[in-house]
């Protein structure tokens, strides 16, 4: 039985500078209504790119007797 924290899920995504912030930010709070994903860090580099990085907890079930 694992005893440590807990267990995340990540994903990556990539939204290009044609999305305006408003549209970017619907999608992510889509993404953490239904999908349980919360923001870990989003990072613009120059040419406007957005790249963020969500997570999740991995909820195991436990086998009861």
């Amino acid at each position: 039985m694992r005893t440590g924290g807990p267990e995340w899920q990540f994903e990556k995504v990539t939204f290009s500078r044609e999305y305006p912030r408003n549209v970017v930010t619907k999608l992510l709070v889509e993404r953490a209504e239904h999908g349980g994903w919360e923001l870990v860090r989003v990072r613009i580099s120059p040419d406007g790119t957005r790249r963020v990085i969500l997570r999740r907890k991995i909820i195991r079930a436990v086998r009861t007797a």
